[in-house]
């Protein structure tokens, strides 16, 4: 049996060490913190952090995948990522496998001698075979970075077959066939992509025949490359090929309505057994290969992962008893044996017990609304040419702070409108920006550098961004984008890239496309980043055009790593970022498209930041390249870049770390004054672990934005002058925590005046949001303005842009060990996070270094569950704290659920899309008619609502899968199991409700839902001690319901007021209470008939895949 020993080597340690050798799990903590953890290879069976342990006994296991024995007298399986051999009867099993390594899909060798199993104790899921009794462990695969599943043995066991997942632009990875000898090598591909590197669609399940003259595998067979969610299986989405070894044909060979996946053939080679779907079962079927007939044998299995994504196989691997006359297969909890021959179906009971190690959940304390607060979202900041002045934007306005002194102060006095995109001219003297207002839209503008009112250089109102000066200071280029979504869509006609002639005032358009436009040299071109047509995965170029918009050029490629490209003023340099690093080259001219990156041979290369850095700027002399990340403004001189450059130093030195930190401290926004209450049914989620706390006939006193008092009426006295709202007939609940929120904050980084859907969130009561991927600085800008009371919305947090595993610019994060982890999460946190998400990084031990990295900075670990169990399971072990998105499969079982509960690994199921059949989202509006909610209506554009709401699939009960995933959340909950409300941003504000709604579904009581939308969400993201409950000391976060919630959850939508940070919004208008201020109109109000340009619905669909909005 392979079993670690990692206790007795800590208490062997520790002894050595002449400490006490009593043991705790955590004892050795603070050694491995000082322990070297950048060593050559990181061990994920023996991680840095401390271990915990859990005995459990169980007779039920979850999605186990079994292979029986070449004799028939007994069978291996795999349960929570170890692997077990138990009588064919059943019986007590006994553990062949028991380390921290995860190891799944056993599968016996012809003769018996061995067992090949995935396993990702080197890293990542790859093959690998041991002695039947656990001895002799060798690797076959090594593959780094795609993930390997499913072995099955030849029947002359010298091949293994298994699927290897590869991911592209999104991390659905698509699979592809690979044969491999059992000694190992390279492998032999049996069946590639079909659709080549952009593919998402899914080929898995691999087998031989049993004489080994064919393969079989399982194939998504809907058009096109593209995964898709809620795919119907009845129309049939997967089917099974068949591959001949002699000739290379394929054939398909199981098809039809209900498709068919995991191709299990008998060893006498009569049938081929399968998986269907029958409407709402999973069915076994048989296949009789002599007269095609195809069988059901029971159609009472697990739900198939047909609706998901299969990338660990589309069933719980079944087997045939070696004498074809029965299929044992797992489902429900536990083991089956069925006769092929009458269907009989007898039980195999098993016990199993095992000691389990875990890692405790990374969560810390967040001081949710303190008095004061750092502002640290500081955009564009640029030194100014003669080295005395910083200039950046902070709380949407320009500023401008003395280098020497430290003094800051606002460029101008304005408060009409927000302040973007600044550029200094070349001489120091002006400097351009461009201008947002809800109301009036945008503009281009230039003002002197000592301050005062800037100057419109546009002729009409739009949406302006990116604009820079001609080293001469006689033009700038701007681009101009269309509005719509967020703003205002007027004015949109005709967006590019623009140049104005300052003197001749006008304006000439020389580029549909492009970002990042700028001038170099004698400014006779403009040169911008655009996008390469044609690839799999977005990759990017550097351009230019003459100013007449003619004669373009292709300079520079940057594949799909470089975001940003800056040429210098004398176009000898360019300065680039690449993976969120920058660096610089030598630009040469030579006729054709040169690739730049660290790597390249054909021109000398720097990288100047050992921190992240975007927003490149050069000096004038050309001599010095800036840049920013979060508040730090860094820079660095060529000569300290190169040693050929004059003036370089003997020893150059090392990348830039230090910079100076433009960050201030702020006051946050806090009304004064008392407020009350009266008269509600108070649902104060007060120690709720233990207690259903239910006021009647409340009275809640609210004093600045912190509550004084909460109790019965006539208990609590109400202050003198205090504002009083009658609740009467209401329920009063603690503000709801959506903890998964995604949605826009801004557009290309301008952030409205007010955004219709975080209005409607707050008008549906949702006060607090955690957006699990989000454009960085977009998102953090909006927060710090929310937290400065400068835009109406719900409190703001977020990771930031996610730390991706797949393919794509501006989000991939590569991390091949610590120090590329801590400098991912160092740069988001710099920014304003408190979590990172770990989004499908492949490699287990990449998560565990972000982790780690994570844990020493404080900040919380939120992955994306991916639609992948096993890979949930090591998240929840390795101590993330908390699972985004459903487990895939249907349920969980007790094994499962006693694991879970030892830990503090929160649960966010994000029911509104939970995966592996119909989500919530589409049963809401199947059932009720969105498109005419009017609370919906007053704050979200109707043509938002139309499209997907009027015309919507229907379909009966059985075909939802989210009541099943609630069921189980019920059944974690009620272990203890933190589960929380995620709406995804599915639908503004709403769909908290159907969350909560659906939680019910499930089981909940609406009180226990509530506490989902409430405290639990509070606690697992560390603000339980500032929100979630209503109860003195807490933040004044509350919902004002009209009705009793707890006699009728659907009532929880009909929101009457909403207390945010004790200011009171009428949920109607959005007005506050006691303000003579009233809330300006959005641009779509007078008709709610708003339509988007082209151009915007475009960039907005990009940006929704971007950051993974849409499910």
């Amino acid at each position: 049996m392979i079993k670690t020993t990692k206790s007795l080597l800590a208490v062997t340690l520790v002894s050595a060490l002449g400490l006490s050798t009593t043991y705790s799990t955590h004892a050795a903590d603070d050694i491995k913190k000082d322990a070297t953890i950048n060593e050559e290879k990181w061990d994920v069976s023996n991680p840095p952090f401390a271990l915990n342990e859990v005995t459990i006994n169980t007779t039920e296991t979850t999605w186990s995948s079994l292979d029986i024995a070449p004799n028939g007298k007994y069978m291996v399986f795999d349960m929570l990522g170890d692997i077990y051999k138990v009588n064919i009867d059943g019986g007590d099993a006994t553990p062949i496998t028991q380390d921290f390594a995860w190891n799944i899909h056993p599968s016996i060798s012809p003769d018996g001698s061995k067992i090949a199993f995935i396993s990702d104790r080197d890293g990542i899921n790859n093959l690998w075979i041991m002695d039947s009794n656990g001895e002799n462990l060798r690797q076959v695969t090594k593959e780094k970075n795609n993930l390997i599943h499913s072995p099955k043995w030849s029947p002359d066991g010298e091949y293994l077959l298994v699927s290897k997942g590869i991911m592209s632009s999104r991390s659905i990875p698509a699979g592809e066939i690979w044969m491999y000898h059992n000694t190992g090598g390279d492998g032999l591909q049996i069946k590639a992509r079909n659709h080549g590197k952009k593919d998402q669609q899914n080929i898995a399940d691999p087998v031989f025949s049993h004489d080994g003259k064919h393969i079989y595998f399982t194939e998504n067979t809907v058009p096109g490359s593209r995964f898709d969610y809620n795919r119907d299986p009845l129309g049939g989405i997967f089917a099974i090929t068949r591959f001949d070894r002699e000739n290379g044909d394929e054939s398909r060979y199981i098809s039809g309505t209900g498709g068919a996946v995991v191709p299990t053939p008998s060893p006498d080679g009569k049938y081929v057994a399968f998986v269907r779907r029958v409407k709402e079962k999973t069915a076994l079927f048989l296949k009789d290969i002599k007269t095609g007939e195809e069988t059901p044998l029971t159609t009472e299995l697990e739900r198939d992962m047909q609706e998901g994504f299969g990338s660990e196989g589309y069933f719980a691997y079944f087997d045939w008893m070696p004498d074809s006359s029965a299929i044992v297969y797992w489902t429900g909890g536990t083991f089956h044996s069925i006769n092929i021959d009458d269907k009989t179906i007898s039980d195999i009971n098993i016990n199993v017990e095992a000691t389990l190690q875990y890692a405790d959940a990374l969560r810390f304390d967040v001081d949710v609304a303190p008095d004061e607060f750092d502002v640290n979202m500081i955009r564009w900041s640029q030194m100014s040419p003669d080295g005395k002045t910083l200039l950046f934007q902070a709380l949407g306005k320009l500023y401008v702070k003395d280098v020497k002194s430290g003094k800051m102060k606002r460029l101008t006095k304005q408060n009409d409108h927000g302040e973007y995109y600044p550029r200094f001219s070349n001489d120091g003297k002006a400097i351009v920006y461009t201008t947002w207002n809800d109301d009036e839209l945008g503009s281009v503008r230039i003002v002197s550098a000592r301050g005062g009112k800037g100057k419109v250089i546009t002729k009409q109102p739009g949406h302006y961004i990116e604009p820079s000066f001609s080293s001469d200071r006689e033009k700038v280029v701007y681009r101009k984008f269309t509005g719509g979504y967020l703003l205002d869509p007027k004015y949109s006609v005709d967006p590019g890239i623009y140049v104005a002639d300052l003197d001749r005032k006008t304006e000439k358009k020389v580029s549909d496309g492009g970002i990042n436009p700028h001038f170099a040299d004698d400014n006779s071109r403009v040169y911008f980043t655009e996008s390469v047509g044609g690839t799999p995965y977005r990759e990017t170029q550097l351009s230019s055009v003459n100013l007449q918009g003619n004669d373009k050029r292709t300079h520079l490629y940057g594949a799909d790593d470089v975001s940003e490209y800056k040429l210098s003023h004398d176009k000898k340099w360019v300065a680039f970022v690449y993976q969120f690093k920058t660096f610089v080259t030598p630009f040469v001219e030579n006729g054709k498209k040169v690739t730049i990156g660290p790597n390249m041979t054909s021109l000398p290369v720097t990288q100047l930041s050992s921190k992240a850095g975007e927003y490149l700027t050069w000096s004038p002399d050309n001599e010095t390249v800036s840049w920013f990340n979060g508040p730090t403004f860094y820079s660095r001189s060529l000569k300290e870049a190169f040693a050929f450059v004059d003036g370089a130093p003997e020893t150059l030195p090392d990348p830039v770390a230090d910079g100076i930190n433009l960050s201030f401290t702020t006051d946050a926004d806090k009304p004064s004054g008392y407020k009350a209450l009266i008269g509600g049914k108070v649902v104060t989620m007060r120690d709720a672990d233990n207690t259903q706390e239910v006021i009647e006939d409340g009275v809640i006193i609210i004093k600045d934005n912190r509550i004084e008092a909460v109790g019965k009426r006539g208990d609590i006295a109400i202050p003198e002058g205090a504002m009083q709202i009658d609740a009467s007939g209401k329920t009063i609940i603690p503000g709801l925590v959506d903890t998964h929120a995604h949605g826009a904050q801004g557009r290309n980084e301008i952030i409205p005046d007010k955004n219709w859907s975080q209005y409607s969130n707050v008008a549906f009561g949702v006060t607090t949001i955690h957006d699990p991927s989000n454009d960085t600085t977009e998102i953090f800008a909006a927060s710090e303005l929310q937290r400065k009371g400068d835009i109406v919305a719900p409190r703001i947090y977020s990771t930031g842009t996610i730390l991706y595993g797949a393919e794509g610019l501006g989000y991939k994060a590569i991390i091949n060990n610590y120090e590329d982890a801590y400098f991912h999460v160092e740069r988001l946190k710099e920014s304003g996070a408190i979590s990172v998400k770990s989004y499908n990084q492949p490699r287990r031990d990449q998560r565990q270094q972000v982790l780690w990295a994570s844990k020493n900075q404080d900040m919380m670990v939120v992955p994306e569950g991916g639609g992948k169990f096993q890979q949930n399971l090591t998240m929840l072990v390795d101590g993330h704290t908390g699972l985004e998105h459903s487990l895939p499969i249907e349920r969980g079982y007790s094994d499962v659920t006693q694991l879970w509960k030892a830990t503090e690994f929160g649960y966010t199921p994000t029911f509104v899309v939970s995966y592996g059949g119909m989500m919530g989202e589409e049963y809401w509006y199947d059932r009720t008619e969105v498109w005419k909610n009017p609370r919906l209506l007053r704050y979200t554009p109707a043509t938002m609502l139309h499209s997907r709401s009027i015309r919507r699939p229907t379909a009966p009960d059985n075909q939802y899968n989210h009541q099943n995933v609630a069921s189980y959340a019920k059944e974690l909950r009620d272990n203890g199991v933190s589960v929380h409300i995620g709406a995804h941003g599915q639908r503004e504000g709403l769909a908290a409700h159907w969350e909560l709604w659906i939680m019910q579904q499930g089981g909940f009581t609406a009180w226990e839902a509530l506490r989902g939308g409430t405290i639990d969400g509070a606690k697992h993201l560390g603000m339980g001690n500032d929100i979630g409950s209503i109860e003195k000391g807490k933040l004044a976060d509350l919902v004002v319901i009209d009705g009793d919630v707890l006699a009728d959850l659907r009532r929880s939508e009909y929101v009457e007021f909403t207390v945010l940070n004790g200011r009171v919004y009428e949920a109607a208008t959005m007005n506050e209470v006691g303000s003579k201020t009233k809330r300006s109109p959005f641009f779509f109000e007078e008709n709610n008939a708003t339509f988007m340009p082209r151009t915007t619905a475009e960039a907005i669909d990009a940006k929704v895949h971007h950051f993974h909005w849409k499910h």
